[in-house]
């Protein structure tokens, strides 16, 4: 597995000497999940979200393999070395009656980037939400990711513009569970 710097360097390597590449996604495992914290480090890095990143290696094993899974998530791998990973869940449309699939993060490192990774990914999960029933496959972009933007448009995702996402973090979440009647 890919964890370091150094590692990256010699995948990146790797990369420029090999013409046609097998890219293969799998679930997730139990001993993925540093792998999983690094990648979702190198996501926030690029995304300079960095100094909101907390994720621990721990949390990863507990939210995604633990007693409760609250998330899944997949693998990519080129010729076998992981390059990337989609973290996804299940939500609800109540206008549908259905389930939806909600893509958390997507991340391909920059080196694997260019060899239909994201893609295979997005199309796994597309295909995931269909066999599971689902009415919808949705996530967020970054305004400022226009290649993100454009790669996902020209696989025929569609902005809602007409939404505007809401969230309460920290204090302000606290406060407002505070007022809860019990």
């Amino acid at each position: 597995m890919l964890g370091t710097a150094s590692d990256c360097g010699k995948f990146a390597r790797i990369f420029s000497r090999t013409a046609a590449m097998t890219t293969t996604i799998r679930p997730a495992l139990a001993n993925d999940a540093a792998l999983i914290a690094t990648l979702i480090r190198e996501l926030a890095e690029y995304e300079k979200l960095l100094h909101e990143c907390h994720v621990t290696t721990g949390a990863i094993a507990q939210s995604l393999f633990g007693d409760k899974p609250q998330a899944e998530c997949v693998i990519a791998e080129l010729d076998g070395a992981a390059v990337g990973f989609a973290l996804f869940f299940h939500n609800y449309s109540t206008f549908l009656a259905k389930p939806g699939l909600y893509l958390e993060d997507l991340f391909v490192r920059p080196e694997a980037r260019g060899h239909g990774v994201g893609k295979a990914l997005l199309a796994h999960l597309a295909q995931l939400a269909a066999a599971r029933g689902c009415g919808r496959f949705e996530w967020s972009v970054l305004d400022w990711n226009a290649p993100a933007i454009a790669f996902y448009e020209s696989l025929g995702a569609k902005a809602q513009d007409e939404w505007t996402i809401y969230r309460i973090t920290g204090d302000a979440l606290n406060q407002l569970a505070a007022q809860a009647q019990q």
